[in-house]
């Protein structure tokens, strides 16, 4: 194989305010089911669930917005990206027993392997990294190549 080359596989969904968080969901472990995680990773599908859950309700709910639902597998990292349509950037807060919400963020933090926010010319897009147990056990085995 050609390591210039990069291999990637990608799908995404647009998901109107009038859709359900369930649609997302399905949607998702559709995907995840042809990458074989759903046999072979299924903690990992769990945690992409539960995130892809939190925003997509973020996005409907606080942007007051459609959501744009793009996964990308990149066999190093699968990439879960939220789009909406306001510029302001979510902060994790940590929980409280006096509000019902205000944990979408903190969770995201929690399960993804990393996640970054990033302002777009139309909103923002949320972008959490998933590897999955074999592909991070994979990659600590590899020898880093020195500058």
């Amino acid at each position: 194989m050609d390591k210039a080359s990069v291999r990637a596989v990608g799908w995404a969904r647009s998901l109107p305010l009038s859709s359900d968080v369930k649609t997302a969901r399905d949607w998702s472990r559709e995907r995840l089911q042809t990458l074989g995680w759903t046999a072979s990773a299924p903690q990992t599908v769990d945690a992409v669930l539960l995130t892809v859950s939190e925003l997509v309700t973020n996005a409907h709910v606080h942007a007051h917005s459609s959501a744009q639902l793009v996964m990308t597998w990149d066999t190093r990292c699968l990439h879960v990206a939220v789009h909406d349509s306001s510029s302001r950037l979510p902060t994790p807060r940590q929980p409280s027993t006096e509000n019902l919400g205000g944990r979408g963020m903190f969770l995201v933090d929690a399960l993804a392997d990393s996640w970054e926010a990033r302002p777009c010319p139309y909103g923002k897009a949320i972008v959490a990294c998933f590897r999955p147990p074999a592909a991070a056990e994979h990659e600590e085995r590899q020898p880093q190549n020195a500058g």
